[in-house]
């Protein structure tokens, strides 16, 4: 599968998606990329290789009429689920906000993910061509998180559950699954933490002085996308400055 690609990817308007969407171009290869509400930058913009699509993942139900008819028509031979929140509400929030904030959580870092990948299948099973799925997983996957954060360790843990099922079930069939597991990334979605604990906090499990940076994650992407290492189908790539080794 390797040479030109056409990728769908969620979640590409900044941090680590927007990196995977200028590495995937670099590629000459096509993307097709989702956003909430954010602007997609001029980067993007200006590629003809890319396409963007605006879709709230908060609710599945809505996305056969937003992004089914969008992934069909792109016909991708790479899946990305990179989208995510990263939402906390603590134990002793009250039980509506904090069902609200799992509930969501899941929709979007999960469900929406889990749809996608549903379709992705089927259209490359009925093709009967190969397909490769990435799923943008977490650190806190396997270590966990602090506990206002459990709706997104969780959501992230049952994203790789969900890709071993698939890499299982579909492998043989010509779809094969791959997580990684990002740690702390300096992204947007991350600034908030850094200007509130500081640098030093957040270094302090890693064994290097500094935060990992996107676009470290986007060249492990690319090159699983290059389709030449299927016999790691199901395994899951971790990326956190060593601050967790498994």
């Amino acid at each position: 599968m390797d040479g030109t690609k056409r990728v769908f990817l969620t979640g590409c308007s900044r941090g680590i998606g927007l990196s995977i969407a200028k590495a995937s171009i670099a590629k000459k290869w096509e993307v097709t990329g989702t956003a909430r509400k954010s602007e997609f930058p001029k980067s993007l913009n200006d590629s003809d290789r890319f396409s963007g699509v605006y879709a709230d993942l908060a609710f599945p139900e809505k996305l056969e009429s937003l992004l089914k008819p969008e992934l069909l028509k792109s016909s991708p031979d790479v899946l990305i689920n990179n989208a995510g929140i990263f939402t906390d509400a603590g134990f002793e929030a009250d039980d509506d906000h904090w069902l609200d904030v799992w509930n969501r959580t899941q929709h979007v870092n999960l469900t929406s993910a889990a749809l996608l990948c549903k379709w992705f299948i089927q259209m490359h099973v009925q093709n009967n061509t190969e397909g490769i799925i990435i799923n943008i997983a977490s650190r806190a996957s396997y270590r966990g998180d602090t506990q206002e954060y459990s709706a997104y360790a969780a959501s992230k843990a049952g994203l790789v559950g969900l890709t071993k099922s698939i890499a299982r079930g579909y492998s043989n069939k010509g779809v094969v699954a791959y997580s990684i597991a990002p740690g702390f990334i300096e992204t947007d979605m991350a600034k908030d933490a850094v200007e509130l604990l500081g640098k030093e906090h957040i270094t302090r499990d890693s064994v290097f002085d500094e935060i990992t940076q996107p676009d470290e994650v986007a060249e492990l992407v690319v090159f699983l996308a290059k389709g030449r290492v299927r016999h790691a189908t199901g395994q899951t790539f971790h990326i956190n400055g060593g601050s967790y080794m498994i």
